[in-house]
């Protein structure tokens, strides 16, 4: 397949959904709802394109099976072939058990048929993120020094005692063990948390807040680090023990 299309930039941080279909309806829509909910959003029409956008490490992609150029289960095939672990949500008419069936040995995570409801379908997304996130960082626990996050479970120890995280906090540690290590950006971390227009102000006072309950020294913070005129990033997770990897003597 043709990969030279330059993959679209997108904002550092962002949790990335590629859609790919032929419907310009339909993606326009999507496009719209997803942007709306802050995550952000490459739209393409073939299946050739797709392959290309892969470039950007799409967290999930919504895939019509009936494209112009190759059938759905090529790309499936492609993707998974190619060792993505991207999350796959196929659209498609069909609603035979077989064609499900097939579509879900092929690759795909999930499967909504045509018609279907918005709503549904970013439910499945969130589904699909939460399950992502799940597998990304409870086998092992995430571990930075004395502060260890089991978001399976929804407990965060600091020094081996249960710290109490209010629902925002709690939401605001996830998103940034999610991308442990890497800057998120003030804005990014606002539309994930508020679902209206929301001052940097509030962002600011919950960061302080969340200090206080899981740095030792919330003056001077070890692990929420404040990137100037960017945003945050949360310390990277240790280094597995060796004989945790099977690599012990």
């Amino acid at each position: 397949m043709n990969t030279s299309r330059a993959a679209p930039a997108l904002e550092a941080g962002e949790i990335k959904i590629l859609i790919v279909g032929n419907e310009p309806s339909v993606r326009k829509l999507l496009r719209s709802r997803l942007r709306a909910e802050g995550y952000g959003v490459v739209g393409v029409a073939t299946g050739h394109e797709s392959i290309a956008a892969m470039e950007i490490a799409p967290d999930v992609m919504i895939l019509c099976l009936e494209l112009p150029d190759v059938h759905g289960f090529e790309i499936l095939r492609a993707v998974r072939d190619q060792g993505h672990n991207t999350a796959i949500i196929v659209l498609s008419n069909r609603r035979d058990e077989t064609s499900i069936v097939a579509a879900l040995d092929r690759g795909a995570d999930d499967y909504v048929t045509k018609p279907f409801g918005v709503e549904e379908l970013l439910a499945r997304v969130r589904a699909a993120l939460r399950h992502r996130l799940r597998t990304r960082v409870e086998k092992p626990l995430f571990q930075t020094g004395a502060l260890s996050v089991d978001i399976a479970h929804r407990i965060v120890l600091r020094d081996g005692a249960t710290v109490k995280l209010s629902p925002k906090e709690y939401e605001l540690l996830c998103l940034l063990v999610q991308y442990a290590g890497k800057v998120v950006t003030s804005a990014f971390i606002i539309r994930r948390l508020w679902t209206e227009a929301t001052e940097p102000q509030y962002l600011r006072v919950l960061v302080r807040q969340l200090r206080k309950k899981i740095e030792p020294a919330p003056e001077r913070p070890s692990y929420i680090l404040t990137e100037t005129g960017v945003g945050y990033r949360l310390r990277g997770q240790d280094p597995v023990p060796a004989e945790e990897n099977g690599a012990g003597s």
